[in-house]
């Protein structure tokens, strides 16, 4: 008789599972993602409460009941307000009972913190809160919060990593919102691979999804990520969650920002933008007027632009830098921007206005440590480095967005309506936008709008 087979191959990336490795996974077509685990087989599935199921019945023996739409009814308490209004924003005004969320971020960047923070803030609005972590001890975390402020209300504390005990802790507990820190320490007895392994992760996130959705529990899971800036274990487990949150931004700089890569119950183009102090994690109501704090004045290479995140504008400034090169090969460097871009761009500057890059090396910037791909910046960085070519300060009260196309022409951008008032907000006087944008706008009081159609009549601003 043929011996059971005790490990398998799974993708680190979608979860798919072989019998044997495989250089290319037939799934998702990723080379060399196939990892050896160790598997246990189960006679049944498992319902939240720890009791086997089987055919169509429920752990409570009944079978299941489909409802029609027009008998769901959605309360507003359904949204829980966290008390941070750019974390509201980013969710889609709040969190979701039932609901689980992942956050991710580079060590060190402020995940935990923030997530103490709500749970802070919701324990003392008189919601009920389980904080778990599986890294830190009940005397760390006492120390983090006494940092943050005085704890009030029902928030409680446990520190284990068996899952099966934390399913325990939560239905005695019944709490409205739990956090998870981290998915990767978090392990299941059934499963004989150790924790942070692929098994592990899809299983236990499994087990949370099944707790969350049963028992109308919303759930933060914190996960770590890899070098490349992508949360660590299988691709499975972003598709396993409702909400995947990144913390983006550099550890050593004070600002960070909450981007959403998915969300099924709000926009993915929302972010929040936060400010790293001694006492925590404080929102930024207002981030042009952070990101322009400390312009530099008559300085070339210098352009002020708007990126449109969401329903927000948000100001922020584009730097440049041109100088002859060294070497036989120019160097070029994009730090907050698509590098590709910026060698496009300087592409269409070579050949539609005839300036000779291909000699020079650039490298652009995005100040304070925003990081954006829009399109709408292309204008302004095409701006920035011709200000840096000719030594030539763009005028400071001026503000610059549009996207550029390989034939040198200013394109049209959405919503130019909502970056000309913002710049006129802030007290800006000019602003030079497509000139096909120009012409469906209303005037902006106080604004002078200047409209080009092509690179080389923006450049004749200088």
């Amino acid at each position: 008789m043929a011996r059971a087979k005790t490990t398998a191959f799974f993708c680190r990336e979608c979860g798919y599972e072989s019998s044997k490795w495989m250089g290319q996974c037939p799934a998702c077509k990723a080379w060399n993602s196939m990892v050896e685990e160790p598997v246990s087989k189960t006679s049944g599935a498992v319902s939240p409460s720890g009791r086997q199921t089987a055919g169509g019945l429920g752990a409570s023996g009944r079978a299941a009941r489909a409802s029609l739409l027009s008998e769901i009814r959605l309360e507003k308490e359904d949204r829980i307000p966290t008390g941070f209004n750019e974390l509201d924003r980013v969710l889609g005004d709040g969190i979701v009972s039932g609901s689980l969320v992942l956050v991710g971020g580079d060590p060190g960047i402020g995940k935990s913190t923030l997530l103490l923070q709500v749970c802070r803030r919701l324990a003392a609005d008189g919601r009920r809160v389980l904080y778990i972590s599986g890294e830190e001890s009940l005397k760390q975390i006492k120390m983090r919060a006494s940092r943050i402020g005085e704890v009030t209300g029902d928030l409680r504390f446990l520190c284990e990593t068996n899952l099966d005990r934390i399913e325990q802790a939560i239905g005695a507990d019944e709490p409205q919102v739990a956090v998870i820190d981290s998915i990767q320490t978090m392990y299941r007895e059934e499963i004989s691979s150790a924790p942070g392994s692929v098994s592990q992760v899809r299983e236990s996130t499994g087990l949370l999804m099944q707790i969350a959705k049963s028992r109308g529990i919303a759930i933060f899971v914190v996960g770590h990520v890899t070098k490349e800036g992508v949360v660590a274990g299988p691709r499975v487990l972003e598709h396993m969650v409702d909400t995947v949150l990144y913390f983006e931004g550099d550890r050593n700089a004070v600002y960070r920002i909450l981007r959403s890569v998915k969300n099924r119950f709000g926009s993915t183009n929302e972010i929040g933008v936060f400010e790293m102090r001694e006492e925590g994690l404080a929102e930024v109501e207002n981030p042009s007027e952070y990101m322009l704090d400390g312009r530099p004045e008559n300085a070339s290479g210098a352009v002020v632009s708007c990126s449109l995140e969401g329903s927000r504008p948000i100001l922020l400034e584009v730097q440049a830098l041109v100088a002859e090169t060294n070497f036989g090969m120019p160097r070029r460097t994009a730090a907050g921007t698509d590098y590709n871009r910026v060698n496009l761009l300087m592409a269409v500057l070579e050949k539609r206005c005839r300036y000779e890059m291909s000699r020079l090396d650039a490298y652009v910037n995005i100040a304070g440590g925003m990081r954006m791909n829009e399109p709408a910046l292309d204008l302004a960085i095409v701006m920035a480095l011709m200000s840096s070519y000719k030594d030539r300060p763009v005028d400071p009260g001026m503000l610059i967005f549009g996207e550029v196309g390989l034939s040198g022409e200013v394109r049209a951008v959405s919503q130019a309506d909502k970056r000309a008032a913002e710049a006129a907000r802030m007290g800006f006087t000019a602003c030079v936008l497509p000139k096909v944008c120009l012409d469906k706008m209303k005037p902006v009081k106080g604004l002078r709008m200047i409209g080009v159609s092509n690179v080389r009549e923006a450049i004749g601003l200088l």
